[in-house]
C-alpha cells in the first residue's frame, strides 16, 4: 500500500510518500480501508507520535489519527463490526495513523460514519469534535446558561466548540479575525471579538469557561476574564496551577482520547443538522507534506483533509 512515513524528527519536510506493507488485523483488531484522513500539524512535535505505548521508539511512524473509511477485514474475536461497514474514528496516537491506504483500528475507536457526510467530511470530525466534546462535557462540566469564551474559534477544534457550546445552551463568545465573524455567527457564536483590534480581557468578564486552543500570551491574559470558580481548559500548553489558585479558578490540560460512544453521539447531532464539519482544504495523500505545511501556518478555517481513496470507486 501507499503511506506517509515520518523520516526523523522535524516538520513537514520529514514526510515521505512511499510503499509500505499492508497491515493485517490481529486478535481484537479491525483493518479499515482509509478513504480520507484528517491533518493535525502539531502531531509532528508530539512525543506519542514517535513512541509505542511501552515507550519504545517507533520506526517510520505514519501520522494522522482521524479518518473515515470502510471495514476491510476483522480479526479474531471481533463480533460487533462487519466487513463493508462505513466507519469513522480517532485512533490511538501510539499506533500508525491514517495517512495511509489502510489502518489498523480497535472496535472501541470505530463508530458508524454519519449518514449525511461523505468520507472527506467525516474524516474532518473525530479529533476536533472529540476534543471540544471532552473539553466541555468531561472536563468543564458545561451546562446551559453558562458563558463560554473560545479562543481560536475558527480553527479545527474551535468550529466544533462553538457549535457544541451553542447546542448546549451556553452564551458563546469567540475570538477571531474579521474575515471569520459572519462565518462564526452562522455556527452559533453570540459575540465575536476581533483579536486584531481589541483585547478580549477588556470585553469579557465573569466567564464560566475559557477554552484555550492557543496558549502563550493568550492563555496568560485569560485568567482575569473568569469568574471565581470558573474553569480554563487548555489543549495547546499546560496552564499554571499556581496562577489558577491565585485567581480562584480551576484549570485543566488534557489530550483527547478515542471514544466510540462519544463519536456516535456526535454523529447523531450531525445527522440531525445540529452540527456540521468545516473543511479548509483537501489534498491528495501524495501531497501530505504540502498539507502539513499549510497546517503549520495556522489561521485555517476548519480542518485540512487528505483524500486517500476516491469514493466513486465504490459506486
Amino acid at each position: 500500500m501507499k503511506a506517509i512515513h515520518i523520516h526523523g524528527r522535524g516538520g513537514p519536510e520529514t514526510l515521505v510518500y512511499e510503499e509500505a506493507p499492508k497491515p493485517h488485523p490481529a486478535q481484537g483488531e479491525v483493518l479499515v480501508r482509509v478513504y480520507a484522513a484528517g491533518v493535525m500539524a502539531p502531531e509532528l512535535t508530539w512525543e506519542p507520535t514517535y513512541q509505542t505505548n511501552a515507550g519504545q521508539k517507533r520506526a517510520l511512524p505514519v501520522p494522522g489519527h482521524d479518518m473515515s473509511g470502510v471495514v476491510e477485514e476483522v480479526g479474531p474475536g471481533v463480533t460487533d463490526i462487519n466487513v463493508g461497514s462505513e466507519v469513522y474514528a480517532l485512533t490511538a496516537f501510539e499506533r500508525d495513523g491514517s495517512a495511509a491506504e489502510y489502518i489498523i483500528a480497535l472496535p472501541s475507536e470505530l463508530a458508524p460514519k454519519p449518514r449525511s457526510l461523505d468520507h472527506r467530511q467525516a474524516a474532518s470530525v473525530p479529533l476536533a469534535a472529540l476534543t471540544a466534546w471532552q473539553a466541555f462535557f468531561d472536563h468543564a462540566k458545561l451546562s446551559a446558561g453558562q458563558t463560554v469564551l473560545i479562543h481560536g474559534a475558527a480553527g479545527g477544534v474551535g468550529v466544533f466548540a462553538v457549535q457544541l457550546a451553542h447546542w448546549a445552551g451556553a452564551h458563546v463568545i469567540a475570538t477571531a479575525s474579521p474575515r471569520n465573524h459572519d462565518f462564526l455567527r452562522e455556527l452559533g457564536a453570540d459575540e465575536i471579538i476581533d483579536y486584531t483590534n481589541a483585547r478580549f480581557e477588556d470585553v469579557v468578564h465573569d466567564a464560566d469557561i475559557v477554552l484555550d486552543t492557543i496558549g502563550g500570551d493568550t492563555q496568560e491574559r485569560s485568567w482575569s476574564v473568569l469568574k471565581k470558580g470558573g474553569v480554563l481548559v487548555a489543549i495547546a500548553t499546560p496552564p499554571s496551577t499556581e496562577q489558577a489558585q491565585a485567581y480562584g479558578v480551576h484549570c485543566v490540560w488534557f489530550i483527547v482520547e478515542p471514544s466510540r460512544e462519544q463519536l456516535i453521539r456526535i454523529g447523531k447531532l450531525i445527522d440531525a443538522g445540529q452540527m456540521k464539519p468545516i473543511i479548509d482544504t483537501v489534498f491528495p495523500l501524495a501531497q501530505a507534506r504540502e498539507a502539513y505545511e499549510q497546517g503549520t501556518k495556522g489561521h485555517t478555517r476548519g480542518k485540512i483533509v487528505l483524500r486517500v481513496h476516491d469514493e466513486v470507486e465504490e459506486e
